[in-house]
């Protein structure tokens, strides 16, 4: 038997699927919007159906502040009385995965769609992930970074809270291809990536946003010297020489710093402050290694 789909019904009369062969379905109810985000939180779910009962215009559900986080992970479908394609459009673009007219809609037609939203959703996230990915590093890329930031600020506007965007320029990835090979400066990449991600928090984002340029969103912070804090550290943990091809290499680094909402609410203007000061920053590193035994700096002139 497959695993439960965790549904999450918002209004009034939660459907009983369990008989359904589309199933099996464990249904969490959720009487209004005001539980709406406590309830996201709490029970994470696969699917959330927006009931019919509701008393707010369909149109007025592009509006909600809780779509963003909704149809960030779940397959969210909305039960209309008459959805106009207008309305019904303008919610699919949002994220919204089917949207269905109420008039003879029962619970098996209801299971059948939330079911094949499900598997849509699961579809869509696996091609996501291997568009969005960096291949060299398995890191996000620059299109997952914005897509994932546009959801993070989205959410910010309804909880507001503090984040930083630092963006990192590595130099001697150009020097170690040209000296060691194509392979050697792939292997320097990622384990450039994987010191970055070892020094950061698990909710922070690490993300591959050019050959030479990483991307570290640091999504909640205290203080607006956390961001600079970090990238101090990050930037410190890569003077620390790489072995690459049975070879000490050594890097440098320059660092830029972008702070929510001082700096800006929308994620390429974020990101272009942060690579911009680091494209004017001195570079921390750039001696580089002294050669020994035949080891070559990365940024050897």
């Amino acid at each position: 038997m497959s695993e439960p789909i965790q549904l999450l019904f918002l209004g009034r009369g939660a459907p009983d699927l369990s008989t359904s062969v589309f199933g099996p379905f464990v249904v969490h109810p959720c009487a209004g919007r005001a539980d709406l985000a406590i309830e996201l939180d709490t029970h994470p779910c696969d699917a959330l159906v927006v009931g019919a009962d509701l008393a707010e215009p369909l149109a007025m559900l592009a509006n909600w502040p809780e779509l963003p986080r909704a149809v960030i992970d779940a397959a969210v479908l909305v039960v209309a009385p008459e959805p106009s394609s207008a309305d019904a459009l303008r919610l699919v673009r949002l994220g919204v995965q089917d949207v269905l007219p109420q008039r003879g809609l029962d619970a098996q037609q209801l299971a059948r769609a939330v079911r094949l939203a499900v598997e849509r959703k699961r579809l869509e996230r696996m091609a996501r992930k291997a568009y969005a990915t960096d291949l060299a590093t398995g890191l996000p890329n620059h299109q997952q970074l914005m897509e994932h930031m546009t959801h993070l600020l989205a959410l910010r506007e309804r909880e507001p809270a503090a984040m930083a965007l630092l963006a990192l320029r590595i130099d001697g990835l150009t020097a170690t291809e040209a000296r060691l090979g194509a392979e050697a400066a792939n292997v320097l990449r990622r384990k450039v990536a994987v010191r970055l991600r070892s020094g950061l928090r698990a909710s922070d984002v690490v993300a591959s946003v050019g050959l030479d340029s990483f991307a570290v969103l640091l999504a909640w912070i205290d203080s607006a010297a956390d961001g600079p804090r970090v990238a101090a550290k990050l930037a410190q943990s890569l003077q620390r020489p790489f072995t690459v091809a049975g070879q000490d290499v050594a890097v440098a680094v320059s660092v830029g710093v972008a702070q929510y909402p001082e700096d800006g609410k929308e994620a390429d203007a974020l990101l272009r402050r942060a690579m911009g000061q680091a494209g004017e920053a001195p570079a921390l590193g750039r001696a580089g290694l002294t050669p020994r035994g035949g080891a070559l700096a990365a940024n050897d002139e």
